[in-house]
């Protein structure tokens, strides 16, 4: 049962870099989900959102933590590939 949930929305300039970092992340919701967490990725466009919900607060934030990181590895990836591309 979920207590806590967290939400988290990213803005990107363009649906591209979006889908992107979606799909960077997305293979993760498996691995990741256990008895005290899960979380859920969506996107609309050039917003990508994350809805983590946990059953304690300690969960969440360790969740959230979790997540914020592996978006922050894809979108360094994304940055690297598109030096290259350039």
């Amino acid at each position: 049962m979920t207590v806590h949930d967290a939400y988290i929305r990213f803005e990107y300039p363009d649906q591209r870099r979006a889908r992107l970092v979606e799909r960077s992340i997305r293979p993760e919701l498996d691995d990741l989900a256990d008895e005290r967490s899960s979380a859920a990725v969506s996107r609309d466009g050039a917003t990508l959102s994350v809805r983590i919900g946990a059953e304690d607060l300690v969960a969440l934030r360790a969740a959230t933590n979790t997540w914020l990181t592996l978006l922050e590895v894809a979108e360094r990836a994304a940055d690297a590939g598109d030096r290259v591309d350039s």
